[in-house]
This record gives C-alpha cells, sequence and structure tokens, in this order.
C-alpha cells in the first residue's frame, strides 16, 4: 500500500486533489481512500488531506504517519509544520515553490520542486497550484499515468464550465512536464 500526505490552507484544493488522484487510480484498477484532517475549519487554515492506494482493497481508516509521497501546495507551512515527520525513508516530495523559498534538504528522501502557482496563473489565471502538483506527481511517481488523471480531471469538471476544464487540464499537462 503506498500513502500521500498533502499539506495545504483551507481552499487551495487539497481535498479536491486527493479526489481526482484517487479517481485516476480507480480508473487503472486501483483501490484508493482518501480523507481530508481540519484543524480550525475556516479559509486559510493549515489541513492536510491523505490518499491511500494499493491493488487490493484499502482497509485502514486511520490518519497517515509515514507517507511514501508529500504534496505541499502551501510552501509557507514547511516552517510552521513538522511536513516531513514520519516521512519514509525512499519517498518523495513534491512542492510548489514561489520565489524566495526556503526549499530543504532531505538526506533520504527525494525532493522535486515545481513552481505551480506560477503554472496555475498562466494557465488557469488563479494560483489554484494543485492542478499542475498532480501532472508532477503523475511524472515523477510513476503510479498514475497521465491519460488516467486527465479523465479524472474531465470527471470532476463535468457539468461545469468547459473553460475551467480546458485550462485545468492544461495545467495538469504542464505540470507533468515541468518536472
Amino acid at each position: 500500500m503506498k500513502e500521500l500526505k498533502i499539506y495545504a490552507r483551507a481552499g487551495q484544493g487539497a481535498i479536491t486533489s486527493a479526489a481526482i488522484l484517487g479517481q485516476a487510480l480507480f480508473l487503472e484498477g486501483k483501490y484508493a481512500y482518501g480523507f481530508p484532517n481540519f484543524g480550525a475549519a475556516r479559509m486559510g487554515a493549515p489541513m492536510n488531506a491523505f490518499l491511500r492506494f494499493d491493488d487490493k482493497p484499502v482497509r485502514s481508516r486511520s490518519q497517515i504517519y509515514h507517507p511514501d509521497y508529500i504534496l505541499i501546495i502551501d510552501p509557507s507551512l514547511i516552517k510552521s509544520l513538522d511536513c516531513f515527520a514520519g516521512f519514509k525513508e525512499g519517498g518523495t516530495a513534491i512542492i510548489n515553490v514561489k520565489q524566495g523559498s526556503e526549499i530543504p534538504t532531505l538526506n533520504k528522501q527525494k525532493v522535486i520542486t515545481i513552481s505551480a502557482e506560477e503554472i496555475a496563473l498562466q494557465t488557469i489565471g488563479k494560483p489554484f497550484a494543485n492542478t499542475p502538483l498532480l501532472g508532477a506527481f503523475a511524472r515523477v511517481s510513476g503510479e498514475v499515468r497521465l491519460e488516467s488523471l486527465l479523465q479524472a480531471i474531465t470527471m470532476h469538471f463535468s457539468g461545469k464550465r468547459k473553460e475551467a476544464l480546458d485550462k485545468n487540464l492544461e495545467a495538469v499537462r504542464k505540470g507533468y512536464e515541468a518536472v
């Protein structure tokens, strides 16, 4: 079983990211279980979303304490939270970097940086770094195919404006290409 932990602030799309990625994995015949964890339930408060996935049913319902993967949507949380506590040896962290952000050096894990917010501003027109980070995750991890992720994005945005769908598809592609 693989485990992913997403660090963000409420309103930055962490729960949406876990749901879309879970759907993409499901489309590939895998089992996925995603869930959020909130502190103070207000916009901008630090929060986590979690995702477990495997080739067999996922029965564990506890928080994730030793993730294989970490996605950091808001890099300011690195200073205020211990984002790498329990991070598995050999794991991969994918971090949205902003100009002047300090990026941690880890000894036994891989750190991938991407200007996901910049990609989002160019493609979506808003600073939603989550979809470019999903594209980067697909490329770096090899856990899910880009085509499955694009299909899950299409499903998530069905019934919404086609413009929003097209922009998010482009953001995922650019995130995939950027790493």
